[in-house]
């Protein structure tokens, strides 16, 4: 068991506590905060509040979107964790089941921002806009499923040289029906609508935010 009992978080999130796994420097384990899972429940439609505690847990979607087609039996070296944390699997800590998986680390040695800071700071700059051009050549060429990619979710760490991004949350299919699992022109219709709601986001975020995000989504 992990002993988290007297751990300080380095990050925290809507839904998750994140914490330097104690054994092993270069990794992190993301708990849920405690009576998070209940609060989603009691906030939900009626319909949605029948579902198992899992469709309320981030851990355990984690798990099966990590569990997809192209990241299941994929090998160490493969391109697929270009822009992914590696995933060590679910331990339990003093605190509850924990996530764990590689920390993205800055030049520095400091837990690298998200995407959502550096446009705060620096705003859409060349560099950024590389790194966001990369993400997004990577989604299409590997066919890794995920969910809206959200500024917050995305974490900046040093490459080669230059930041690259990592997605941290949100991984999986956002879809009601799988079939951007199985067949490759719904997959990559899936993709292209991910990386468009992205830039759509993202320009949102570094406007005067004069619309909600709610309805700039829709426009």
């Amino acid at each position: 068991m992990i002993d988290l009992t007297h751990a300080q978080p380095f990050a925290s999130g809507g839904n998750r506590h994140c914490y330097r796994h104690p054994k092993f420097a270069d990794r992190c384990v993301k708990v849920m905060r405690p009576g998070r899972i209940a609060e989603l429940r009691k906030r939900a439609p009626w319909y949605k509040g029948l579902a198992s505690d899992s469709q309320f847990d981030d851990n355990a979607r984690e798990v099966v979107g990590y569990a997809q087609k192209v990241l299941k039996h994929a090998q160490p070296d493969s391109p697929v964790w270009a822009h992914l944390p590696r995933w060590y699997g679910m331990e339990e800590t003093s605190i509850g089941p924990g996530a764990v998986s590689e920390l993205l680390l800055d030049d520095r040695g400091e837990a690298g921002i998200t995407l959502e800071k550096y446009l705060q700071q620096h705003g859409l700059d060349d560099t950024i806009r590389g790194a966001l051009e990369r993400f997004s050549l990577w989604l299409r060429s590997t066919g890794v499923l995920t969910k809206n990619l959200l500024p917050h979710n995305l974490v900046l760490s040093s490459r080669a040289g230059q930041p690259e991004l990592f997605l941290v949350d949100g991984l999986g299919n956002a879809a009601f029906l799988p079939f951007a699992e199985y067949f490759a022109f719904s997959r990559r219709r899936y993709i292209e609508r991910r990386i468009e709601k992205m830039w759509k986001r993202i320009n949102w975020e570094i406007s005067d935010r004069a619309i909600p995000w709610k309805k700039a989504e829709r426009m």
